[in-house]
């Protein structure tokens, strides 16, 4: 007699580990497959910013975070929340803490040590590794269909499926997007896939560009829309990034997908009112440049000048009321033309239609086919709202394949 087809996960990244996790301890046989050498290399990179697992904030404003998606989400989010999240974190021997912004990390502020230890536990539990397979979708018999290592196509019978194959964001990391022309092949509603997190294009002229590129902005406050956010900047070759910028990436983006552009204001001395600013700005010039005048009375740094000059052209020049100057400094208007691009962006949006999964994130129609993590239609700002989501689903969707398998007669090795 055959065996019983193992569960098959689809992407090795932390939904994809955590949904093995799930289904592995429970005693059914996993098999993780991914076009990558090796897992998790989507978490090593968020270990560069510290790792910032979660949010301590209370569940219900967290659960806001995600927006239009927050009532689909909501049930997922509250049966594996941040206490959860960190509870599994020091079982695998890495302690977390909230920070001073009531983000969470873990102690050591590395992924690598709880990637090691989380790939060793499902060693333990005996979940299989299938490095450098490309998933390529489904054969006339519904066998999953893979590229191998050698150039050949494997077909595999699966007893339940995981996809968590991300989204279109650092595509050398391994989630490229291609599955979704996969799904929608099978009739899958798949929501484009668009940057989230990200950068934007401002048309930078080259003197501006060869000077400023690669320098911090800061302090600096952000507001569009009425939504005020205080951070920094980075000037980059093709426009701005920075946490600030990306806590209104999705207002942003959705303003230039409709108009083709959009202006994001920024306050460059937000610690001064206006009319402080304008005090110390009625200093007597001489024969100090504005230049002189906006660093030493100003309290500006180079590239905020720079980009006063750059953005404001002449009007700087001739805002010889302080008033207007400081009026100016406070609310300089910046023209964003277009996101960055998608390979770059922090995260993405856009996936798997939440109305093409039942509650168990089961694809309505695929049944034993279930979707997990950043390939599902929701986005969150950084600050932890991403992987909270991302092992959350994947924690739901595991649970449902566990609860799909066993209303299935002889479904049990």
């Amino acid at each position: 007699m055959p065996p019983t087809p193992r569960i098959v996960i689809i992407g090795g990244g932390p939904a994809g580990l955590m949904a093995a996790e799930v289904i592995a301890a429970a005693g059914r046989p996993v098999m993780v497959y991914d076009r990558m050498p090796s897992m998790g290399r989507k978490l090593l990179m968020a270990g560069r910013g510290g790792l910032n697992l979660t949010h301590s904030e209370p569940l219900e404003c967290l659960i806001d975070r995600y927006g239009v998606a927050a009532n689909r989400l909501a049930s997922a989010i509250a049966a594996f929340p941040p206490v959860a999240l960190r509870t599994w974190c020091e079982s695998l021997g890495q302690p977390t803490f909230i920070g001073t912004s009531g983000r969470v990390f873990p102690v050591g502020f590395k992924a690598s040590p709880l990637l090691r230890a989380w790939l060793q536990r499902l060693d333990r539990l005996g979940v299989g590794f299938a490095p450098r397979h490309r998933w390529l979708g489904w054969d006339d018999d519904e066998r999953l269909l893979f590229s191998g290592p050698d150039g050949g196509v494997e077909a595999i019978a699966a007893a339940a499926t995981v996809l968590a194959l991300g989204g279109a964001s650092w595509p050398r990391l391994g989630s490229d997007g291609r599955w979704v022309s996969i799904l929608a092949a099978r009739q899958v509603a798949v929501a484009p896939l668009r940057p989230a997190n990200c950068g934007f294009e401002v048309p930078w002229s080259d003197l501006f560009r060869r000077r400023f590129e690669g320098q911090p902005l800061k302090p600096v406050t952000l507001s569009f829309r009425g939504v005020v956010r205080q951070g920094e900047l980075m000037i980059t070759a093709r426009g701005l990034e920075g946490g600030a910028l990306y806590a209104l990436s999705a207002a942003l983006r959705d303003a230039v997908e409709a108009d083709g552009r959009a202006t994001l204001t920024l306050d460059l001395r937000p610690g001064l009112s206006s009319g402080e600013l304008g005090r110390r700005l009625r200093v007597p010039r001489g024969s100090r440049s504005l230049s002189t005048v906006l660093r030493t009375a100003g309290g500006l740094a180079p590239v905020a000048i720079g980009l006063i000059r750059e953005v404001a052209g002449n009007e700087a020049g001739s805002a010889t009321s302080p008033d207007a100057l400081a009026a100016l400094i406070k609310a300089l208007p910046v023209i964003l033309t277009a996101t960055g691009p998608i390979e770059r962006a922090i995260s993405t949006a856009g996936g798997v239609a939440l109305d093409a999964v039942d509650e168990h994130f089961m694809v309505r129609a695929k049944p034993g086919i279930f979707a997990a993590g950043e390939m599902l239609d929701w986005e969150a700002p950084t600050g932890g709202y991403l992987l909270q989501a991302t092992f959350s689903t994947a924690v739901a969707a595991a649970r449902g394949v566990l609860a799909w398998l066993d209303a299935r007669p002889g479904s049990r090795p």
